[in-house]
């Protein structure tokens, strides 16, 4: 029998101890007590306890997660374009010469409808033209630098404030059961490298993304490795499968987008044998986020929204199923 110290209980040292206690049993507590976060742990449950015949010995229990937006936001571009285009200014600054083309005067502009008109290759262009000729050292330094001090243009919050708050809980939560925690993102390899431990707690070598061009050189005695023009590989759609077994060797058993370029990377998940779990944010809180889906020139769901729930997939109501957004705000 136990035995309760009713005088304690009452006291205000003995509310705070029990308000900690019941904080500390919920892992998710930006999650809203919906069938979302049900589903969630009872997959984490099932595959942790080794009673369980769903039970996943720990070297398997690998989770993968897009970045831009699933872990963060991504409206209305992609930060790491906003990185790209501060680059340039800052070179065009030096040398107006470099800006030769229309998508590029544009950029620097601010002209961002004009950029997006042009789609992927607009974006490669910037990307080139704002990265191509830095180490890998220096771009790393210069990235951090722009983290530390850019503000979103919307928001007026920096962009590391701009993580999901429920999705690093959940990144913990996993790994906390023993989950190893990637990311899998079409973004820019060495661009969220930069940051990817201190906003989520996962190290560089468990980050995949799209990686440019390098060279191996050796500069005035000091061997470095130089980023280059054009891209070696697309972290996006079909590649986010082949690259996921190319570099781990194994099928993850949860994987975690926002996105139709997600698609295959949950569908590849999903289809293997024994416990998996797929999930999609769903981007529906226009007051304390952004809402898009189906039309969005960033971040377009459609396959997702029709074959997903068929598939067993969850589709998280950002609205409904998180009571938090940003790790930045309360």
């Amino acid at each position: 029998m136990i035995s309760v110290d009713f005088k304690l209980l009452t006291s205000a040292t003995g509310i705070a101890v029990l308000f900690a206690t019941s904080v500390l049993a919920d892992p998710l507590p930006s999650w809203t007590d919906t069938e979302a976060k049900s589903r969630i742990m009872a997959f984490v449950d099932t595959v942790t306890d080794p009673d369980s015949v769903q039970y996943v010995t720990q070297s398997d229990r690998i989770a993968v997660f897009d970045n831009d937006g699933t872990l963060w936001a991504e409206q209305p571009v992609y930060f790491q374009l906003y990185f790209a285009i501060d680059r340039l200014r800052e070179l065009a600054e030096k040398d107006p010469s470099i800006l030769k083309t229309d998508v590029l005067r544009s950029a620097v502009a601010g002209d961002l409808e004009t950029v997006a008109k042009g789609g992927t290759a607009a974006l490669f262009e910037i990307l080139d033209a704002s990265h191509s000729g830095m180490t890998v050292a220096d771009f790393s330094t210069a990235v951090r630098d722009w983290i530390n001090t850019a503000k979103h243009p919307d928001t007026g919050m920096g962009y590391d404030e701009m993580t999901y708050q429920p999705m690093t809980e959940l990144l913990r939560y996993l790994r906390d059961e023993d989950f190893k925690t990637y990311i899998v993102s079409g973004g820019g390899i060495h661009f969220m490298r930069v940051f990817a431990e201190e906003a989520y707690g996962i190290p560089a070598e468990q980050v995949l993304g799209t990686y440019t061009n390098v060279e191996y050189q050796v500069n005035e005695g000091k061997p470095v490795i130089v980023k280059t023009p054009g891209i070696a590989f697309v972290d996006d759609k079909d590649g986010k499968p082949i690259n996921i077994e190319r570099t781990l060797g194994k099928r993850p058993i949860f994987a975690a987008g926002n996105s139709d370029g997600d698609f295959a990377m949950l569908e590849w998940t999903t289809a293997g044998d024994g416990p998996r779990f797929g999930m999609l944010v769903h981007h529906t809180d226009a007051q304390r986020e952004y809402a898009y889906d189906r039309d969005s020139h960033i971040g377009r769901l459609n396959d997702g929204l029709d074959k997903g729930p068929d598939l067993g997939w969850l589709i998280v109501d950002m609205a409904k199923d998180w009571s938090r957004i940003y790790t930045g705000t309360k």
